[in-house]
């Protein structure tokens, strides 16, 4: 009987393992959870509108459905806010039009990195030049000057956010996540988006998912229905006085 309870109890503390590692695991490989951190990236805002902020990273891809975006964000007239790498723009040939195409909209660009590298693996040094480079590209090519600023697949630690904060930018996560780069299908990344959003939440697309442009047009036409506003990031952000807590969500301090 001993040993019976033995295995059993073996047997709990597997699972019970097994369930962490898959709860504190994104869909990157990146392991952490928001309690280990100090410092927070932002993941979403505590606001009382229905208000949420649409982003697409934008990366190199064989199939790239931009301007199919921009025409179905023109179409329900809203604005957005693009995270872009500064090697993006420059190469290849015709990203640098892709990206006046972006301004010219009235939508947000933010800083990318130069070349995607992870975060959690490149010195101080690397984070700097990753930064500084693609904010000279872009302030050259449509003469914008980024503000915020994404980690590349989402990986940081407490060194990436002080880096970035250190340079002025705002560091911009997401509390909602289409995954829609793993072309999982059409319904399974809109309901993996609809169902978690709330006010505040800061959602996430990409430029090379084939399931994007239609979801994202079903999805606008829904959050009008629920009357939501769709905003660029820095329209939902608090500029002063605030603070972030231990689940990345940006709060006034009254």
């Amino acid at each position: 009987m001993r040993r019976f309870k033995n295995k059993v109890i073996v047997f709990l503390v597997f699972i019970i393992s097994v369930l962490v590692s898959i709860a504190t695991s994104n869909d990157f490989g990146v392991s952490f959870t928001k309690a280990e951190h100090k410092v927070m990236p932002i993941y979403g805002v505590d606001i009382s509108e229905n208000a949420v902020a649409l982003t697409f990273d934008v990366n190199w891809a064989d199939k790239d459905y931009l301007g199919d975006i921009l025409k179905i964000l023109d179409k329900h007239k809203v604005k957005a806010t693009f995270f872009v790498m500064g090697k993006w723009v420059i190469y290849p040939d015709g990203n640098v039009e892709k990206l006046k195409a972006i301004k010219d909209g009235g939508h947000e660009i933010g800083n990318h990195s130069y070349v995607h590298p992870d975060f959690q693996k490149i010195d101080e040094k690397r984070m700097k030049e990753e930064v500084k480079r693609t904010e000279d590209i872009i302030l050259d090519k449509v003469g914008v000057k980024t503000i915020l600023f994404r980690c590349p697949s989402g990986s940081y630690n407490d060194k990436a956010i002080n880096v970035v904060n250190s340079l002025g930018y705002k560091c911009i996560h997401w509390d909602v996540d289409s995954v829609d780069w793993k072309e999982q299908g059409k319904e399974i990344e809109y309901n993996r988006v609809i169902k978690k959003i709330k006010p505040g939440s800061i959602i996430l697309f990409h430029n090379n998912a084939k399931y994007t442009p239609e979801n994202l047009d079903r999805l606008l036409e829904e959050l009008n229905e629920r009357h939501y506003k769709v905003l660029k990031v820095s329209e939902i952000l608090y500029n002063d006085k605030y603070g972030i807590n231990s689940d990345g969500r940006q709060y006034l301090i009254k």
